[in-house]
């Protein structure tokens, strides 16, 4: 009996997967005018918000994350943000290739980027590039739309004044979250009187409103094995470019030539 029910569960899962590929095949081929059916997919390891995966056929290799269907305007945001960094000419970040939902999956396609080559040097040129990123700038802050960071909405829209924007979009929105997670007291009572004070921090300073990837931690950034770095999983927005070097410090940081 177990040996009966453990084959149907097989044979339900290639099902499953056999109407969720067959789409993103289509979907790509329709997208790069080229012909694509896969041959092969070998599930990538690594994240913790989407199930991601390693696709090939007829010569063609892509990087695929999944999720449930609501996750689909996460992966268009995414897929925005990715072209933005990639307009800017600055650091390399995958080519997205499409994106769309099939029954209760969504999807998104990019270019599959061999990982895994000697940091030795790479976080110096890094430093480099990013630092050209943050030249690219919008004469407001924010963005054209909102995004998420991992999987938290981002709110973007767009303001003329930084204090203004940072404190309503990033810091109250934050803080409002927690309290409906449960984390009021001395949380709030320091959040709420940073919010009150924030001007102090910029009486003599008025930051450009540059490009940033928006959540740069060192799980979001790797060097291919060429040693060109990569950046991905952006949150991508228009703002102080501190909040981009803040972001690197979490988890133990970058190293020194990076900064």
């Amino acid at each position: 009996m177990l040996t009966v029910l453990i084959g149907c569960r097989v044979a339900h899962d290639h099902d499953n997967l056999i109407k969720m590929w067959l789409p993103i095949s289509e979907k790509i081929s329709e997208t790069t005018g080229r012909h694509f059916a896969i041959n092969h997919q070998q599930p990538i390891g690594g994240g913790c918000i989407n199930a991601a995966y390693c696709i090939n056929g007829n010569g063609q290799q892509y990087f695929v994350k999944t999720n449930a269907a609501a996750g689909a305007a996460m992966f268009e945001a995414e897929a925005a943000g990715l072209e933005e960094i990639a307009h800017s000419r600055s650091v390399r970040v995958p080519k997205p290739i499409c994106h769309g939902t099939t029954g209760n999956t969504s999807f998104l396609v990019l270019e599959y980027i061999e990982l895994g080559g000697s940091r030795h040097g790479s976080l110096a040129e890094l430093g480099c590039q990013l630092a050209r990123m943050h030249r690219t700038t919008s004469n407001h802050y924010g963005w054209r739309r909102d995004n998420t960071i991992g999987s938290t909405p981002q709110i973007n829209t767009q303001s003329d004044n930084w204090v203004e924007f940072w404190r309503n979009r990033r810091l109250r929105f934050q803080l409002e979250l927690a309290a409906r997670n449960g984390y009021r007291g001395s949380l709030q009572r320091h959040g709420e009187r940073l919010l009150s004070d924030i001007e102090i921090f910029f009486e003599r300073y008025t930051p450009p409103a540059s490009l940033l990837h928006g959540d740069l931690w060192s799980g979001n950034y790797d060097v291919t094995r060429n040693g060109e770095p990569v950046i991905f999983d952006p949150a991508v927005y228009y703002g102080d470019r501190e909040t981009d070097l803040a972001m690197t410090e979490l988890f133990g940081g970058f190293s020194p030539q990076f900064y």
